[in-house]
């Protein structure tokens, strides 16, 4: 699959209307100078309130930056791409007031290693905000998660649907005092449809 076709069908799934609510609640409560790891093609801006002032953009593809040029314009404040990989983010320390990250936290090679620099990047009093799928709940589902993860992988471009992100998260240092979880599909899309949104902080 070729890479804009790839860029373009994620940014078709991962929008209205399915997991609309899941990016408002996200992106609502954040303000200032927000990082948003895994920007795409910019679906996160039109839920960005008032109080935010800059996007500082991290994204691999050169393809969902292209996608998201009428997105950056509507938006109206500064949206700046400062880097394609998480792991390694070319921000001082302390230099953002929120983290965002929808959907991308399943797809990121070294996952510990982003998420120390999130928390390295993120001023004092800071928090993670995220919407992400994660590993069922359900046992028989996460023996389907795993059996089928490596053909998934392969042609996903790198999506995790065998990460337990809550678990990830706290061995990375962070606590989760905010977690909203649910299924939002059932039958075949079971393992792919645990949600989770919620706020993480620095432990």
């Amino acid at each position: 699959m070729g890479a804009m076709l790839r860029t373009r069908l994620v940014d078709l799934v991962l929008n209205e209307p399915l997991v609309g609510s899941w990016r408002r609640g996200t992106c609502a409560a954040v303000s200032g100078r927000v990082l948003e790891i895994g920007f795409g093609s910019g679906a996160n801006l039109a839920h960005y309130g008032p109080l935010v002032s800059e996007v500082l953009a991290v994204d691999p593809s050169d393809d969902g930056w292209l996608l998201a040029a009428d997105r950056v314009a509507a938006f109206g404040r500064p949206v700046n791409r400062v880097g394609t990989t998480a792991e390694l983010l070319a921000l001082p320390d302390g230099s953002a007031d929120a983290v965002v990250s929808t959907w991308t936290l399943c797809s990121i090679p070294d996952l510990g290693q982003a998420l120390a620099e999130a928390r390295r990047v993120l001023k004092p009093g800071g928090a993670l905000h995220f919407a992400e799928h994660s590993l069922h709940p359900n046992p028989r589902v996460q023996r389907i998660a795993r059996a089928i993860q490596p053909l998934w992988g392969r042609v996903s471009g790198g999506c995790h649907i065998d990460r337990d992100l809550p678990a990830l998260l706290a061995e990375a240092g962070w606590t989760v005092p905010e977690l909203h979880a649910r299924q939002v599909l059932g039958g075949p899309a079971t393992p792919f449809a645990w949600f989770l949104r919620g706020r993480a902080l620095p432990s």
